[in-house]
């Protein structure tokens, strides 16, 4: 039995996390609980759904859909790309941003301030400077006697174009492996300086084991990121409203996929069979990343 003050401390606790609880169920269980709910019938998003079993899960592990695996391969080429090179670019930027330099604040926030703009911008500012015929970076190939390169219309460019734009917000992660290098005890730089280390010895047997824990961290944050990429593709063929996504369909990301299922076919119900998958999925990557990374991520000083 609790005591009137233990009580009363349970009720005081409950009421001030109240806006997160209310929070949590409305805005988190609830749409996953309805989301296995529709997976279960056919919905337009109109009407009541009706139901139908199992049958999107069977057309789902059928191959039914034309479009699944050039989502799936699509989306997980990108994150491949994307999610290795941003690390490194993080750490470089954090890096550079933990040099004792005068006004060295300036230049964090001169590299931190694109992370923070919006990504429709950011997008819209990228194809103006890609452009094949009149863009900034292509005249920059033509100066240089280099060929020109469609970023957005030739196939093999389209990927490796969103992860050079991905690293606009870069400087978000640098600023946590920035927290993370200035948390490393001197002792250990200036013993090895003792031996006789160098920079780049002191970088990968000190530096870099001492961060191993915001690399797991961010490589978590980046594999769901980029599993999710959405906005570049969209922008970039307006929804592909009964066309292709990007040429020959080479920007068809998975949660695109998943909004011209729901929203271009009203096919709500098949939508929320492939949002399962991509949460189980998801689910499976983080275990298998987590159970990984026992291995090489360094909690000790």
């Amino acid at each position: 039995m609790l005591s009137r003050l233990e009580r009363r401390n349970l009720r005081n606790g409950l009421l001030f996390i109240s806006p997160w609880i209310i929070g949590f169920l409305g805005l988190q269980i609830y749409p996953i609980s309805y989301s296995f709910y529709l997976s279960l019938t056919e919905y337009t998003g109109f009407g009541r759904p009706r139901f139908i079993g199992f049958q999107n899960f069977v057309e789902l592990t059928l191959g039914q859909d034309m479009f699944l695996f050039t989502a799936i391969r699509n989306t997980f080429e990108y994150t491949a790309m994307a999610v290795p090179i941003g690390i490194v670019v993080a750490i470089i930027l954090a890096l550079c941003m933990n040099q004792r330099v005068k006004e060295v604040s300036v230049y964090r926030a001169i590299l931190y301030l694109p992370s923070i703009l919006p990504a429709f911008a950011v997008m819209f500012v990228w194809l103006l400077f890609t452009n094949a015929q009149f863009g900034l970076l292509n005249q920059f190939f033509i100066f240089l006697g280099l060929p020109v390169i469609d970023w957005i219309g030739d196939p093999r460019f389209t990927k490796p174009s969103l992860v050079i734009l991905a690293q606009y917000g870069a400087g978000g992660p640098a600023l946590i492996f920035l927290a993370s290098l200035r948390s490393i005890p001197k002792d250990l730089y200036e013993s090895a300086s003792i031996d006789g280390a160098g920079v780049i010895r002191k970088f990968f047997k000190i530096t870099l084991p001492m961060i191993t824990p915001i690399i797991l961290y961010q490589l978590i944050m980046g594999l769901s990121a980029g599993l999710q990429v959405f906005t570049q593709a969209y922008i970039i063929s307006g929804g592909a409203r009964g066309g292709t996504v990007g040429s020959q369909n080479s920007l068809l990301f998975y949660v695109l996929h998943i909004w011209r299922s729901a929203f271009m076919h009203s096919r709500m119900g098949y939508a929320a069979c492939l949002s399962i998958l991509f949460f189980v999925v998801s689910v499976i990557i983080a275990m298998i990343v987590f159970r990984w990374g026992r291995s090489w991520v360094n909690y000790d000083v």
